[in-house]
């Protein structure tokens, strides 16, 4: 079952051709990411440098074809063992019944550039001392640069009996498992939205992957029971995790604003400790004690954490907000590292204020990719990442909020008089369901 989603009474044919036409053209979302973007060399640097680059998400292949481009006769070798390559910003997509599983997947050697060596191994450790990497299966590689580009770790195991192979089943979804599981959860939204009663609905503590989702989530399941003329039938609740609905306040005043005008109640300083699946039962930890939730429907946020190989070694940060999880310690202008200056780190592996969305490593890429290139060349970069981010942040289906800020909170408009950050838009739903996979694409192969 795939949802039509397009609004009545919108422009001409011609008219939207003409605005697909101009969306394909965009950037990941986003026009000032960094105070400058480095521009691309009249003639690659000649080098014979060793780079490795630890991860092949989108982080890591976006800035093997950067370097690709940038230097001739550099070593560059990526390293990952999944074979799949994942567009995670389609997962939403996929649970909501809008696009088909395949939507988001392809492979990782599609994406390899021309000269750089792909390793199908995992990393299985890191050696700042030594300036070497190690693969599963032993092979040690020495590097003048690192770029750690892992990403991040769903930790499931840290909600007592969620059992993932489940997903799908009795009422339980979690959508960043997997394509198949964000596949098996729009099964499981679909019977809820028939039926009605407690959906379920918030985000871990800590930093995650695309925090706007957990809220996309809960407007989509509102909207897909309101078509059926079942929404009088639930009762849908929004377990926060803090004293706040979204990190920038602006956006989080406005997301209270939409969910208390469509019925959805919130909670606040709710954190999911445990469930019980087969009793449908949520366990919370709140302020005043353990609270016990039954369901009919959840979407299960698990918390998110480095992964093992970053954790168990020297790179994350030792005190702050960001040392317990396990995040790189980079500066978080230039994303070089602070005590290993030889390592950057970008994408969701990065210790940085912000950043763990597609939109971000856009822009972070770039600029580490710069200062790498200048210790190379010996002329320094002076590009700095200012903590940019987006979400389009869909808030029923065929609209969406364009919501992109910086560091500072700072609402940024990449298309002021075209795109307001606070306005459900069905320019905002085109861009996030049509024109940004194309420009992913396109990022990947650091064309973008």
């Amino acid at each position: 079952m795939t949802i039509d989603a397009t609004p009545r009474n919108i422009a001409p044919l011609t008219g939207r051709r003409r605005l697909l036409a101009g969306l394909g053209a965009l950037p990941l979302v986003g026009a000032a990411g960094a105070t400058a973007m480095p521009a691309r060399a009249a003639e690659p640097a000649r080098t014979q440098a060793r780079i490795v680059i630890a991860g092949g998400g989108a982080a890591g292949l976006t800035a093997a074809s950067r370097l690709a481009a940038l230097l001739d006769g550099a070593h560059i070798t990526v390293i990952d063992g999944r074979k799949a390559h994942y567009y995670q910003p389609g997962f939403t997509l996929i649970a909501a019944g809008v696009k088909p599983q395949g939507y988001v997947i392809s492979s990782t050697s599609e994406y390899i550039p021309k000269g750089v060596e792909l390793i199908a191994e995992k990393v299985a450790e890191i050696d700042p001392e030594g300036k070497a990497v190690v693969t599963d299966s032993g092979k040690r590689l020495a590097y003048d640069f690192l770029i750690l580009a892992t990403g991040l770790e769903l930790n499931y195991g840290a909600i007592e009996g969620m059992d993932t192979t489940r997903i799908g089943t009795n009422g339980l979804g979690s959508i960043y498992h997997s394509p198949q599981a964000a596949a098996a959860t729009w099964q499981a939204l679909n019977q809820f939205a028939d039926t009605g009663g407690v959906g379920l609905f918030g985000r871990p503590l800590g930093e995650m992957k695309c925090a706007g989702a957990p809220l996309k989530y809960t407007f989509i399941s509102d909207d897909h029971l309101r078509r059926r003329g079942n929404r009088g039938k639930a009762e849908l609740m929004y377990m926060a995790q803090s004293k706040s609905l979204f990190g920038v306040p602006i956006v989080a005043e406005k997301v209270r604003m939409l969910f208390q005008d469509r019925g959805v109640k919130v909670h606040h300083e709710h954190v999911l400790q445990s469930i019980d699946p087969d009793r449908r039962i949520a366990i919370y930890k709140t302020p005043a004690g353990t609270l016990e939730q039954g369901y009919d429907f959840i979407n299960v946020v698990p918390p998110m954490r480095a992964p093992e190989v970053v954790r168990n070694s020297p790179l994350p940060w030792t005190e702050g907000p960001w040392a317990a999880d396990g995040w790189a310690e980079v500066d978080r202008q230039t994303l070089r590292h602070k005590r290993y200056p030889e390592v950057f780190a970008v994408g969701d592996i990065a210790g940085v204020p912000k950043g763990k969305t597609a939109a971000s490593v856009k822009w972070q890429v770039p600029v580490a990719v710069s200062h790498l290139v200048g210790d190379i060349t010996g002329k320094p970069s002076a590009d700095m990442y200012n903590g940019y981010t987006s979400c389009p942040l869909i808030t029923r289906l065929g609209r969406a909020m364009l919501i992109e800020f910086d560091y500072q909170d700072n609402l940024v408009m990449s298309f002021p008089g075209v795109i307001a950050p606070l306005e459900e838009l069905w320019i905002s739903w085109v861009m996030k369901t049509m024109a940004l996979k194309p420009t992913y694409i396109s990022m990947l192969r650091g064309r973008a």
